[in-house]
């Protein structure tokens, strides 16, 4: 592991709890809605070719028709607070779980930023790249401004562009320093950010942090009793209001996170086991891990 890689303390033990018992579904009804789930997100897998060749209005609209299908599927009730619009701008939320992907992508379908290895994977890999997603080599980090280029040549080319600057997903009820890197995107492309705030009602069953097996996740998530998912769009932070990327990071950061929550900085001088689960594509599909870099 790279010693500059982010991190959080956030575990499963601590953070990830199922809810109370009186809480949880029957477990057929939990059986059901994972392999809803899984049927779901691979039924976008096989058709995603199909919508290659559409425009990107129209690839957009299946984005968010699909995601909020996986959404329903696991049982997971979708709130919108905002109003979207389909401006080119760098979105940047806090990352709490993979369920992160389908919920942004179901209002504010992007080019997502993943780490490279997710290029390599079978089915996702391809669909990954199909999908527009721009990648980052996280243990090289000589890479990083080229990586930064792609993200403003996006911008520049009328394309929304989605990253977790948090680097890693954390438990909800803390939370990490906003990363400045992919911020210089948005200053080098003279692009608004479009800062936007996930909450789950309850936090325990959708948080994926630390060694959380994706299995126990996906179960943990069907076996939960009236799991909300919740996007809030906040207000844009326009082009050329902070002359620097760790301005504009913090102005972000303290919009996501406003007074009163509880922060907790933190890097990979805790060691933590793999936590970050940034998925691939506008098109997400299962959960990867990548940590991005500052």
């Amino acid at each position: 592991m790279s010693v500059w890689l982010p991190g959080a303390p956030c575990t499963p033990r601590t953070c990830a709890r199922a809810p109370h018992q009186e809480a949880l579904a029957h477990p057929g009804i939990a059986a059901a809605r994972l392999t809803a789930g899984v049927l779901a997100v691979l039924a976008g897998v096989l058709l995603a070719p199909l919508a290659a060749p559409l425009g990107r209005t129209a690839r957009e609209r299946a984005t968010r028709l699909w995601c909020r299908a996986v959404l329903r599927a696991f049982g997971v009730r979708l709130r919108v607070a905002g109003r979207p619009d389909d401006t080119p701008r760098l979105v940047v939320a806090n990352h709490i779980s993979w369920l992160d992907i389908p919920l942004v992508a179901a209002v504010l379908p992007g080019r997502m930023l993943a780490k490279s290895e997710v290029r390599s994977w079978p089915l996702l890999g391809p669909l990954a790249a199909r999908g527009g997603t721009l990648f980052v080599a996280r243990e090289r980090p000589r890479a990083l401004p080229g990586t930064v280029r792609e993200l403003a040549d996006a911008l520049r080319g009328g394309s929304r562009v989605v990253v977790f600057p948090e680097g890693s997903t954390w438990c909800g009820r803390a939370h990490g320093r906003f990363r400045p890197a992919a911020f210089q995107a948005a200053l080098d492309a003279g692009a608004a950010v479009q800062p936007v705030r996930l909450t789950y009602h309850p936090t325990g069953p959708a948080a994926f942090v630390g060694d959380d097996p994706l299995a126990a996740s996906l179960w943990r998530i069907a076996a939960a009793g009236g799991l909300t998912a919740e996007i809030r769009i906040l207000a844009p932070i326009p082009a050329g209001h902070h002359p620097d990327r760790r301005s504009l990071a913090r102005a972000a950061q303290r919009a996501v996170h406003p007074t009163g929550q509880t922060a907790v900085a933190s890097d990979s001088a805790n060691r933590p086991s793999s936590s970050v689960h940034q998925c691939a594509s506008s098109i997400p599909a299962a959960a990867s891990s990548p940590r991005t870099p500052s």
